[in-house]
């Protein structure tokens, strides 16, 4: 009988610690920032709301646009398959950045108190670990042409 509780004991423990460490994207605060000398993206999501500017000077203000629910799963899809702790040692695919070949991008995500911030990337080449994120996050800002 005590067998039998410790076993049930140590599931009901181990899918409590499971679900617990997936990141709850409704308790984060996700920035991605794209800029060179003439382009700067600012994209802040949180709570299923997307803030984006485009532009430094006052006479280009931030827009605010709702996330449908389709996309805001993939976007919990992919947040909860990151790793946060790893986001500042993540390796950039390329380095376009340091002769004008591309913009700098960097992610930040600020979850539960926490800051995580990625170290520069390349503007739509960024590492392999939160490359489904990012290229979510841009899809869904970017305008028709």
């Amino acid at each position: 009988m005590k067998a039998i509780s410790m076993i049930l004991l140590t599931i009901f423990l181990g899918k409590g610690c499971n679900n617990e460490a997936q990141n709850d994207i409704s308790k984060a605060v996700l920035q991605y920032d794209a800029h060179t000398r003439g382009y700067h993206l600012k994209v802040i999501i949180s709570n299923q709301i997307a803030t984006v500017s485009e532009g430094r000077t006052p006479d280009n203000p931030s827009e605010q646009m709702k996330i449908s629910d389709s996309d805001w799963k993939e976007l919990i899809g992919y947040f909860e398959k990151i790793n946060l702790e790893e986001l500042p040692n993540l390796k950039d695919p390329s380095q376009k950045r340091f002769y004008d070949g591309a913009a700098i991008a960097e992610l930040k995500v600020r979850y539960q108190d926490t800051n995580y911030e990625t170290k520069a990337f390349d503007h739509k080449n960024p590492p392999t670990e939160i490359k489904q994120l990012v290229d979510k996050i841009v899809s869904m800002v970017k305008k028709p042409e």
